[in-house]
């Protein structure tokens, strides 16, 4: 029950509380209070509004933000000689969708499963686990992990070496579901891989339940020595401060719930 409530209300208040919702409110606001001869006020907030809008657009503020998570840890890591395991976080592909089409239909965090693949082939002996069911409010009986099964299955990976944890709706619950699957012993060596932006919240949520992994961090969504490369493309700009904002508000989340081991987690 407390890890549905925490589902439940993270991602309404997420909903409310985005840059991009809180902007959009504050330009409502300002147009409702115009019709009530409110003025002064209104000029303030639509004034607000558009110049953190233009803000938002010509500096790279989302790639501020995603900088730093990124180099958290180093990509391409020097990995052991032996795998014990390799967990696949979900979170790349649209369950609803892919049932729609009849076809694995995936976002932005594709590499996440080439990373995985790649790895499961270099470490043919490791099991292997992928974690993800639905982590929508709606749509709950669509989850990603039966898209991700077929789409693995059809890139030559064997149904016998793979689990498929399907009830999980967060990264908190990825690792309390997939610990009480695998059982991983001490001294084992275990691969987790996900999205650069997401490593650290995920790492953190993995030691805190006494399951230390190797970072294998991919997707990576910064350009190193171009962080203050001016753009001009408001759509993506906003996505991108929702995104990282969004993984920046996680990690404070996580910590003061006691989910992560740190508010920046390192490698454990």
């Amino acid at each position: 029950m407390a890890n549905s409530l925490f589902f439940f209300f993270s991602k309404i208040l997420w909903a409310l509380l985005s840059p991009g919702t809180l902007i959009l409110l504050m330009a409502l606001a300002g147009t409702a209070l115009l019709f009530l001869h409110q003025t002064k006020v209104a000029r303030l907030l639509l004034g607000a509004s558009a110049v953190i809008l233009v803000l938002i657009t010509l500096l790279p503020i989302g790639g501020w933000l995603a900088t730093p998570l990124e180099k958290r840890f180093p990509a391409n890591p020097e990995l052991p000689r032996t795998v014990d395991g390799i967990i696949l976080l979900g979170g790349a592909i649209d369950p609803l969708t892919s049932y729609i089409w009849d076809q694995p239909e995936f976002g932005a965090a594709a590499d996440r499963y080439f990373g995985f693949i790649e790895m499961a082939k270099r470490y043919p002996r490791a099991k292997l686990i992928f974690t993800g069911g639905a982590d929508t409010l709606l749509d709950q009986e669509y989850k990603e992990a039966d898209v991700a099964l077929y789409f693995l299955e059809s890139m030559g990976i064997r149904k016998s070496r793979l689990e498929i944890e399907r009830d999980s709706r967060n990264t908190y619950e990825n690792a309390i579901n997939s610990k009480a699957l695998m059982n991983p012993q001490p001294g084992e060596n275990w691969l987790l891989v996900t999205s650069a932006t997401h490593m650290p919240r995920a790492v953190g949520v993995f030691c805190q339940q006494n399951w230390p992994v190797i970072p294998y961090p991919v997707d990576h969504e910064t350009t190193p020595g171009r962080s203050w490369q001016l753009s001009f493309d408001p759509v993506d700009s906003l996505d991108d401060l929702n995104s990282y904002a969004r993984e920046w508000v996680g990690l404070l989340v996580y910590y003061i719930t006691g989910k992560t081991s740190a508010f920046f987690p390192e490698a454990c």
